[in-house]
C-alpha cells in the first residue's frame, strides 16, 4: 500500500510488480529500460546532488530524473523547451485540427512492426493532407502540419490515432501569394478519408520488412475487408489563432499514455485509475486493473528507441521551414513572433515560470539560498551527512 505521504504513481505500480511482470511477458529490450527508467527516476539509484543552505546549513537530497520519454515525471519541462521552440513558427493565421484513426483490426501488426507500422501513418496522412491542399479546387499550394502520435485510448487500450496542427492556408506553388482557407472549413473529411485509407493500404506491405508478413495478412480480401471498414478522420473547429495552437500544443505533444494524477490507487489488489468515457458524455469513471494487465497495457504504447512521435510536413518540414516560414509571414505582413522567455531559462527559472516555486531558496529558513556541496553518479553510494533534510 503507498504511504499517505504522497498521491500513488506509475512508478509505485512498477516497482510492486514490474519483476514479476518481467519475467512473464516477452518485451522489448526499449520496453525495459522504459520500466527501469520510470522505476529508478527521482531516486538516488539514478545519482544526484547534494545543496546545503548558506543561512542555515541544512542539507538536501537532489535525484536525478531518468528523462525517459514514456515517464510521467520527465515532461513537462522537455514540453515547454518544445513549445518555446514552436512560438517562432507559428504564423498569425487560423490553425485546424484534424485526427486520421486507424481500425482495431490493424493492432496486432502494429505491436509486431511498430516503426514500420507508425512510420507508414505518418506517411499516409501528411501525403493526403498535402494532396488536397495542392488541390487548385482547395487550396493550390503548400500547407503546414504538425503531426503528433498517440497510441492509446483512455483506458489504455491500444487507439492508434494521428493529431495534426494544419495552417488554415497554403503558400502559393510559385511563391508570390498566400492563399487562405475558407472561414471554418479546410477539407471534406470524408473524402480525406478514403484518400487516407487507399494511401495507408497501399504503401503498408512496402513498409513492412520483406518476407515478414504472414500470407493473409494483407491479402486481397481483408484488404477489402478493411476498406468496408469506417476510417475515421475528424476534423474540429479551428484555432484563433497562435495562442490557442501554444495551449493545445501543450496539451498533446508530450503527453504519454497515463499521468500520475489519474492514479487513484495502487496495492496488492491491482490499479485504480481514472478515465474518461467519451461514449458516455465524458463522463469520469474508475477503471481497476490487474498490476499485470496495466503493465501490459501500458507497455504496448512504448514506443521504438529513436522514433519521433512529433513530426513536421510542408512549411515545416525541417529542409525547408527557415525560408518558407519567412516568405509565408512577409506575404502575410507579419512581423516575427518574439521568442518565450522560458527559451534560454534555466532549469530553476523554467520551474519558477511554470509553478512560481523558487527551488533555489531554503524550504526550512526561507532567507537562505541551495548551493550544491557534493554529487554523486548512477550506481554510485549517496555521501553520507549529518542531518538531510526529507525531500519527498
Amino acid at each position: 500500500m503507498i504511504g499517505r505521504h504522497r498521491p500513488p504513481e506509475l512508478a509505485d505500480v512498477v516497482r510492486q510488480a514490474g519483476e514479476a511482470f518481467r519475467q512473464t511477458h516477452r518485451l522489448h529490450l526499449v520496453q525495459r529500460r522504459a520500466l527501469s527508467a520510470i522505476e529508478h527516476c527521482r531516486t538516488a539509484a539514478l545519482g544526484g546532488h547534494l545543496e546545503t543552505c548558506n543561512h542555515c546549513g541544512i542539507t538536501r537530497a537532489v535525484y536525478h530524473s531518468c528523462r525517459n520519454r514514456h515517464c510521467p515525471k520527465c515532461q513537462v519541462l522537455a514540453k515547454e523547451r518544445w513549445l518555446a521552440a514552436r512560438c517562432a513558427e507559428l504564423l498569425p493565421i487560423p490553425y485546424f485540427h484534424v485526427v486520421f484513426t486507424l481500425p482495431h483490426a490493424l493492432n496486432p501488426l502494429a505491436q509486431r512492426f511498430p516503426r514500420q507500422f507508425y512510420g507508414q501513418l505518418f506517411a499516409a496522412a501528411a501525403a493526403t493532407l498535402q494532396t488536397f491542399g495542392r488541390d487548385p479546387r482547395h487550396l493550390g499550394g503548400e500547407l503546414g502540419l504538425t503531426a503528433v502520435l498517440h497510441t492509446w485510448s483512455q483506458t489504455l487500450s491500444q487507439h492508434v490515432h494521428l493529431h495534426c496542427v494544419v495552417t488554415g492556408g497554403a503558400l502559393g506553388a510559385d511563391g508570390r501569394r498566400w492563399i487562405p482557407a475558407k472561414p471554418g472549413f479546410l477539407f471534406p473529411v470524408k473524402a480525406l478519408s478514403k484518400v487516407f485509407r487507399g494511401k495507408f493500404l497501399a504503401g503498408l506491405a512496402a513498409a513492412m520488412p520483406p518476407g515478414s508478413l504472414p500470407s493473409d495478412a494483407l491479402s486481397p480480401a481483408r484488404r477489402a475487408r478493411l476498406r468496408r471498414r469506417p476510417w475515421v478522420v475528424y476534423a474540429k473547429r479551428p484555432f484563433g489563432g497562435p495562442e490557442q495552437v501554444l495551449a493545445y500544443l501543450g496539451r498533446y505533444t508530450h503527453r504519454i499514455a497515463i499521468s500520475n494524477d489519474r492514479i487513484r490507487a495502487v496495492d496488492g489488489d491491482g490499479v485504480r485509475f481514472r478515465y474518461r468515457d467519451y461514449a458516455a458524455g465524458s463522463q469520469t469513471r474508475c477503471l481497476h486493473l490487474s498490476a499485470d494487465e496495466f503493465l501490459r497495457r501500458f507497455c504496448l504504447h512504448v514506443l521504438p528507441q529513436g522514433f519521433m512521435r512529433i513530426r513536421h510536413f510542408g512549411l515545416l518540414a525541417n529542409r525547408s521551414r527557415g525560408t518558407k516560414l519567412a516568405r509565408a509571414r512577409a506575404l502575410l505582413g507579419a512581423d516575427p513572433p518574439l521568442p518565450r522567455a522560458v527559451a534560454e531559462a534555466s532549469t530553476a527559472e523554467r520551474i519558477e515560470q511554470l509553478t512560481g516555486v523558487d527551488i533555489t531558496r531554503c524550504p526550512l529558513c526561507g532567507d537562505g539560498r541551495m548551493r550544491t556541496t557534493a554529487t554523486w553518479a548512477a550506481g554510485e553510494p549517496m555521501p553520507q551527512v549529518a542531518a538531510l533534510l526529507d525531500s519527498s
